[in-house]
């Protein structure tokens, strides 16, 4: 039995929901909320398996409640939002706080509910087996151990006394050096969250000489599919990634159409590396992301240096477009130059590709357990035995940075 709480500030959702829920044998709806703040305190109060939350609610938001549900209590949560721009935007915003799914009203509303019923019920049942309290653990202890071993490399050496001979009194002393510049003088640390001030794309048009050019790092690509719980991991490792990337970064994150736009410009604000909507025809480019629009497939074309993306509304491969399955068959040729990542989601959208690039000699990456909010992607690449390395989320950006530079 599901037990589920619902949380909306229209008396008349929560009765629609409430009634929906209650008729079916495996959920139990054990409260309601009217706003974020309700719901919070319904949360600490009943411990239910799982939440469906408006986002738009008065006193507190359903952002800032999921931010501190997430904080002191991690469960599954089911957003409700709009199909507006803003409404996208808050999707985007509420699946990189932690949402494990959300459920779009069309025209703003769900008063129609008859019309996706099968929908929200198969969203929220889903999301029910989401394994998110163990990955925010996870996540969180694995984010203590990075922060340990850079406390580690960062502390300072210890300082030895060396006596320096005296200058001859006869002798004046001379005048310093004039001081050179450290060869790492430029090499600054940089805060991997904030966006640089400026970021320019170069038309994804071949008329360009540069564009010709091939990708720098050895004509290497990095490729990354994932599903349910995408959005957080996808965020954790781009935002890890150097902008000096020697290559460029394809990934297929399963989403209708409308809300990978809001993904790459939301990853682009917080990255050091450019992230932006793969469009038909960019040129792959060292230190820029692409990721798949919703409802086309994603394929890379060209081989050595000058690859380019190629979009395609071809039949859903495994119910899914964008695939990664797709999206890998099409990468695997390029064979040891590619490392290919596979992180959460729901079922096995990716091992079939990922066997095709193992046997082309491909390097592979799979999400750990622990840190996976649903842990069916990359298990059926663990389990199949096609994983070189298995990370959790922190450290993915770390290997695949490692990898590149082999």
């Amino acid at each position: 039995m599901i037990k589920i709480l619902i949380a909306d500030d229209s008396a008349f959702m929560r009765k629609v929901l409430s009634d929906l829920f209650a008729a079916q044998p495996d959920f139990e709806v054990v409260g309601t909320a009217i706003n974020g703040r309700d719901a919070i305190e319904k949360v600490k109060q009943y411990d239910p398996d799982l939440l469906t939350m408006d986002v738009q609610m008065p006193v507190m938001d359903g952002l800032n409640a999921l931010a501190v549900i997430m904080e002191i209590h991690p469960m599954p949560v089911v957003m409700l939002s709009s199909l507006t721009k803003e409404g996208t935007d808050e999707t985007i915003r509420a699946l990189s706080l932690g949402a494990v799914d959300f459920i779009s009203k069309a025209g703003g509303s769900i008063s129609r509910i008859d019309t996706i019923e099968a929908d929200i019920l198969a969203k929220c049942r889903a999301a029910a087996k989401a394994n998110v309290r163990s990955a925010v653990a996870g996540a969180r202890a694995a984010e203590r151990a990075e922060k340990e071993r850079e406390k580690k490399k960062t502390a300072s050496p210890v300082m030895r006394h060396i006596d320096l001979p005296r200058h001859a009194a006869h002798e004046a002393p001379k005048e310093p050096p004039e001081r050179q510049p450290s060869p790492f003088a430029s090499a600054k640390r940089e805060n991997p969250l904030l966006k640089p001030r400026s970021k320019v794309f170069m038309p994804h048009s071949t008329s360009s000489a540069e564009a010709a050019q091939p990708t720098a790092g050895g004509g290497k690509l990095v490729a990354i599919g994932t599903s349910t719980g995408g959005p957080q991991a996808l965020q954790s490792v781009i935002t890890r990634l150097p902008k000096d990337l020697p290559c460029g970064v394809v990934v297929v994150q399963h989403m209708p159409p409308g809300f990978t736009k809001s993904l790459a410009q939301r990853l682009d604000s917080l990255s050091a590396v450019h992230v932006k909507e793969a469009e038909d025809g960019d040129i792959i480019r060292s230190g820029c992301v692409y990721i798949a629009p919703g409802n086309y497939h994603m394929r890379v074309s060209g081989s050595g240096g000058a690859r380019k993306i190629v979009l395609g509304q071809d039949p859903p491969v495994g119910n899914h477009r964008p695939a990664v399955n797709v999206l890998f068959d099409s990468v695997a040729p390029i064979g040891r130059r590619l490392v290919a990542v596979i992180m959460t989601g729901m079922g096995s959208d990716g091992t079939e590709g990922m066997k095709k690039i193992k046997a082309e000699g491909g390097y592979s990456i799979a999400q750990d357990e622990s840190t996976s909010v649903v842990y069916g992607m990359p298990k059926s690449v663990v389990d199949a035995g096609l994983a070189d390395e298995i990370r959790p989320v922190t450290d993915i950006a770390r290997a695949i940075v490692a990898a590149v530079e082999r």
